[in-house]
């Protein structure tokens, strides 16, 4: 990808999100931003523990029992879905997963530490 064309596409994303038209991108927009940003990634963090593609999270999923160092696999994954499996079926679907991470500070940090890749490129 040409310089030009970086320039072009950094200037088309902040048209998108300089509602107001001033110029500046203020506090409101940028909030706005980073909950798009947080959106991305929580439909991606669904579809990579979403293994069998059924478009629910199942309770027995290993890749959620090894989001946290400091609680034993199983305590963790029934620690989520206590929290956000509203309706109780032992599921996580799309919605329940999204609205539940996005309202829950502490489960959004984990699994983002959990998906950070950041130690693995600097050693490369």
């Amino acid at each position: 990808m040409s310089i030009q064309s970086v320039h072009q596409k950094l200037r088309s994303y902040f048209k998108l999100y300089d509602i107001d038209g001033s110029g500046y991108i203020d506090w409101d927009e940028l909030l706005l931003i980073f909950k798009v940003f947080v959106h991305q990634k929580l439909r991606l963090y669904f579809k990579l523990y979403d293994i069998d593609g059924s478009g629910d999270i199942d309770r027995s999923i290993d890749a959620i029992n090894d989001v946290h160092d400091d609680i034993i696999g199983q305590e963790f994954t029934n620690m989520v879905f206590d929290k956000i499996d509203i309706n109780g079926d032992g599921e996580l679907s799309n919605e329940e997963f999204m609205g539940g991470v996005q309202d829950d500070e502490m489960l959004l940090k984990m699994l983002t530490k959990s998906l950070d890749i950041s130690h693995v490129v600097q050693k490369i």
